[in-house]
């Protein structure tokens, strides 16, 4: 699956299929300045301590706590890490 294979792209971290769980699909026209873009989120939560690697296409990697994401995300991504963490979304 996708969401698999770039994770393990992106991070290193590589997790089966099985353990992905989609959060929801972002499709609003006029998200993302670049272009008409359709977005399905997938999460997966992995065991304390794992380290992300940069990928080849990324200066850094690193997780962020959740409660204390950086203020400049782009586009809608604050929506869909609040779909994540919000049940029943």
């Amino acid at each position: 699956m996708t969401a698999a294979r770039e994770l393990a792209e992106e991070t290193g971290v590589q997790v089966s299929v099985g353990r992905l769980h989609q959060i929801g699909v972002w499709d609003r026209a006029g998200r993302d300045p670049r272009g008409a873009y359709v977005t399905f989120a997938y999460m997966v939560i992995v065991p304390n301590g794992t380290m992300p690697v940069a990928g080849d296409d990324a200066r850094t990697a690193r997780w962020w706590p959740v409660k204390n994401l950086p203020e400049n995300l782009a586009f809608d991504h604050a929506d869909i890490i609040g779909a994540a963490v919000t049940p029943n979304s």
